[in-house]
């Protein structure tokens, strides 16, 4: 099976939370934040989303979330109680 690569088109961003967010004229807007060397939040970038299209992304990151979780549970699952070490969760696709 041949595994299906995704173009990305424009920057890709490191974000792990969202500093500030607004809607302006039927559009959100959200900066996103990284943990700067301090530990405090630092701009990352500016999201842009029409608020029509809002709830669509928001419930595509919510199934990503629940796929994950799922994902976490079947190799916690699978791995003896023994050989429980902490370990990278690696990385998976979600088509």
């Amino acid at each position: 099976m041949s595994e299906t690569r995704t173009t990305i088109i424009g920057p890709t961003i490191f974000a792990d939370g969202i500093l500030d967010a607004s809607v302006t004229y039927g559009v959100a807007r959200m900066t996103l934040a990284q943990t700067g060397p301090d530990g405090k939040p630092m701009p990352a970038g500016l999201l842009v989303v029409p608020l029509a299209q809002l709830p669509s992304m928001a419930n595509s990151l919510l199934a990503l979330l629940k796929q994950v979780e799922a994902r976490m549970k079947e190799q916690q699952a699978a791995t003896p109680a023994s050989a429980a070490v902490p370990t990278d969760p690696g990385s998976f696709r979600f088509g």
